[in-house]
């Protein structure tokens, strides 16, 4: 939160009061660092400079177009998981030759989509996909570029949810059908090997199941150089927890020691698919105090952002920080339930928070770069809210509010 601070008791994102962005966009809204991003996804790359690599940033996490633009501008790649993404990633400026197309359920016109744009390569996740992307380059007579993503079975050792890399889950091709489907497709007239990858999970906070998944790529790396198929790459996905309470994950640049420790190989380039450890802390949500209840013995800080503006906490049991957008020491602090007003028990924020705060006050909910926006929806016929990108002293909003009739307009009665 480097670039969120108090000065003179209001909170600022970089040089502007939040204050002054809720006075011109009203709340809930989601505000962005412009200085966070760029020093987050540098200190990835420096990270790895000494080796050839391609940081490809997971557009999951957050996909706003503004936010994308500025990874674009430095050079960034992109790993994405849908075609709706990849255009994203187009409109940004971002270039289809830095874009990985992952995903278990990639269909034949995003596959189409992605072949016409000229994308650097398909993470294939079954057999059938497999064929189905031979099938479209056979067609339009064209070599697509493909990688396995191998479930390695590691236990990432992380919220079920986001976990991905061992049998039970639904992503990868299981490590011991590896070589035959590569074999495959090696000798198909449409299809061109050039990598390896895998991913398994997301929110890590420690190195091993990294290793250990690294580790078993590598083996099969060098069971495939001893069945004459070379590759060019090997990406190890992304996963980099990021503190939200009490977590310790791995710094950056010990994950990358890590990682260059067991890829020694200087004829493979690395592919790293960061998102939440690049997103998240450069982004607060900000929300309006709009009632104060007290129920029996419990209190509840009844706020306008809800579960369908950040399902976070609801989905994931997700914690995070919750400040004041101005101090005071006028008001006493008490124990709240952070809720909104979707009507949902489940629609909470935070739970026993000492806050000191009155109907009216703004809340900001830190490290809310990431999965915040992107996961949002419609519920309770609720508009979607706006972006605000802030760089230096200068403030952009970089999307709209949504508005009640954009909600119905596709809509039509009998």
């Amino acid at each position: 939160m480097n670039d969120f601070r108090y000065i003179k008791g209001e909170l600022h994102c970089e040089n502007v009061a939040i204050k002054d962005i809720v006075s011109a966009h009203n709340t809930p809204c989601y505000i962005y660092s412009h200085a966070a991003l760029v020093r987050q996804w540098h200190a990835f790359d420096d990270a790895f400079d000494t080796r050839s690599h391609q940081i490809c940033y997971a557009v999951k996490a957050n996909s706003n177009i503004g936010v994308l633009n500025v990874l674009a501008q430095m050079g960034s790649g992109f790993d994405i998981v849908s075609g709706g993404e990849l255009e994203r990633v187009v409109k940004a400026g971002g270039s289809p030759s830095k874009v990985v197309f992952s995903g278990v359920g990639k269909q034949a016109d995003e596959i189409k989509l992605a072949l016409k744009k000229g994308i650097y390569c398909f993470n294939v996740e079954s057999e059938a996909e497999l064929h189905l992307i031979e099938e479209i380059a056979t067609h339009f007579n064209v070599q697509a570029p493909i990688a396995l993503r191998v479930n390695p079975d590691v236990d990432a050792q992380s919220h079920p949810y986001i976990s991905t890399g061992l049998k039970e889950n639904k992503f990868g091709v299981d490590s011991e059908d590896a070589l035959r489907l590569y074999q495959y497709a090696d000798k198909s007239s449409h299809l061109t090997v050039k990598g390896i990858a895998c991913h398994i999970g997301s929110q890590l906070t420690t190195l091993a199941p990294f290793i250990d998944a690294v580790q078993r790529l590598l083996f099969l790396v060098k069971t495939l150089k001893e069945n004459h198929i070379l590759i060019s790459h090997i990406d190890v996905g992304g996963g980099l927890g990021v503190r939200y309470q009490h977590e310790t994950p791995p710094t950056i640049s010990e994950y990358a020691n890590a990682l260059l420790a067991q890829i020694q190989d200087p004829q493979l380039t690395i592919l790293l698919q960061p998102g939440r450890a690049i997103a998240a802390s450069a982004g607060i949500l900000v929300t309006k105090v709009i009632y104060l209840k007290l129920s029996g013995n419990k209190r509840f800080c009844i706020v306008d952002c809800a579960m369908n503006d950040f399902i976070r906490p609801a989905l994931y049991q997700g914690w995070h920080d919750i400040i004041p957008v101005k101090k005071s020491l006028q008001m006493q602090p008490l124990m709240y339930d952070v809720v909104g007003p979707v009507c949902e028990s489940g629609d909470f924020l935070a739970k026993d928070r000492t806050l000191s705060v009155a109907s009216g006050d703004l809340l900001a909910i830190c490290n809310a770069g990431a999965y915040g926006f992107v996961t949002s929806s419609n519920y309770n016929s609720r508009p979607r809210i706006a972006e605000v990108m802030v760089k230096n002293n200068e403030y952009k909003l970089i999307r709209k509010r949504e508005s009640i009739e954009a909600l119905f307009q596709e809509e039509s009665i009998w």
